[in-house]
C-alpha cells in the first residue's frame, strides 16, 4: 500500500524537516499544491529544495496549474527536477480555475484548457530531445525518466480525463467522496483503452487530513479554507477533514478497493508530529 503526504504551505522553512522526517519513514511520495496569486511556495522551486534533503521519497506537484507557467521554462525545469531527483519527480498537473491567477500570469481563464492541450505536445517533445520548434533546437537537460517525468492529470470535468488518455501516465483525484472518485477512476480506465494505451493509468486519490490536538485540527480547518474561499465551497472543504486515525483508515481502505494505486494524505496544519502520528495509525 502506497500512503504519501501532501505537505502543508503555512512555512515553507518547515518543509525541509517535513520532508526530511517523511523520507526517513514509510511513506511513499510528497506533494505540494500550486496557486500564484496566493500565499504558498512555489512548488518548483521548493521542490528541488526537498530533492537535496531526501534519498529515497518521491516529489509531486499536486497540481501544478500549467497554463500559468511559460511552456518553455516548465520543460526545462520539470526535466531538470526529474534530474536532481534521479526520477524520482511526478509532474501533477491541471488547469487551475482562479481567475486571479491568470490574470497575473497575462492569460485568458476561458482558454486555459485549450492552452494545456498546447503545451502538452510540447512538453513530450523537449523532454525526448528533440527541437523545441521551428528554428529552435532542443531544450535540456534531459531527464533521467526516458521520455520524461511520470504525468498525472487532476482535475473533474470530461477534458481532464481526455487528458489522461492523450497524454498522461495517469490521473489524481482529489477531495471526493468513494462513490464520485470510483466514478471518476472507472472514466479514467475507459479513456485509457478508448485510445489504445498500454498497460494501464496509475490511480491516485487525496484525502484531506487534520490528526492531532484541537489546535492541529483548528489550524487546518483555518488554511482549508483559505485555500477554497473562491469556489464557494469551503465549509464543505472543512468540514470533509478526516481527523481521527479510523476514519482515515477507512478512506484509505476505500480509495484502494476501488483501485487506487496510491493514497496521498493532504495536511493542511505544519504540525509535523501528524507525520509520526500518521505512521502509527496506517503502518
Amino acid at each position: 500500500m502506497k500512503i504519501g503526504l501532501g505537505l502543508p504551505i503555512d512555512d515553507p522553512a518547515l518543509l525541509l524537516t517535513w520532508a526530511q522526517r517523511a523520507d526517513a519513514g514509510p511513506f511513499s511520495t510528497l506533494g505540494l499544491l500550486d496557486r500564484l496569486v496566493f500565499d504558498n511556495p512555489e512548488p518548483l522551486v521548493t521542490l528541488a529544495a526537498l530533492v537535496g534533503a531526501t534519498s529515497r521519497i518521491r516529489l509531486q506537484t499536486e497540481v501544478l496549474i500549467a497554463p500559468v507557467h511559460d511552456t518553455a521554462m516548465l520543460a526545462k525545469q520539470t526535466a531538470t527536477l526529474d534530474r536532481l531527483s534521479g526520477g524520482r519527480f511526478t509532474l501533477g498537473i491541471g488547469v487551475g480555475g482562479r481567475e486571479d491567477d491568470c490574470l497575473a500570469a497575462g492569460i485568458d481563464i476561458r482558454h486555459r484548457g485549450r492552452r494545456l492541450d498546447e503545451q502538452m505536445p510540447l512538453l513530450r517533445r523537449t523532454w525526448r530531445g528533440e527541437p523545441y520548434g521551428e528554428g529552435v533546437g532542443p531544450i535540456g537537460p534531459a531527464p533521467t525518466t526516458p521520455g520524461g517525468p511520470e504525468v498525472l492529470f487532476g482535475g473533474f470535468a470530461p477534458a481532464a480525463i481526455e487528458r489522461v488518455g492523450r497524454f498522461g501516465d495517469g490521473f489524481l483525484g482529489a477531495g471526493l467522496p468513494l462513490q464520485a472518485m470510483s466514478g471518476l477512476f472507472r472514466d479514467v480506465e475507459a479513456v485509457w483503452e478508448k485510445h489504445d494505451r498500454p498497460g494501464r493509468p496509475r490511480l491516485v486519490a487525496q484525502a484531506n487530513v487534520a490528526l492531532g490536538p484541537e489546535s492541529t485540527v483548528e489550524q487546518a480547518g483555518r488554511n482549508i479554507r483559505d485555500y477554497y474561499e473562491f469556489t464557494g465551497r469551503a465549509d464543505y472543504m472543512a468540514n470533509g477533514l478526516l481527523t481521527t486515525p479510523e476514519t482515515i483508515r477507512q478512506a484509505v481502505d476505500g480509495y484502494v478497493g476501488i483501485g487506487a494505486d496510491e493514497v496521498m494524505l493532504y495536511c493542511w496544519s505544519p504540525d509535523i508530529e501528524q507525520i509520526d502520528r500518521l505512521a502509527d495509525a496506517l503502518f
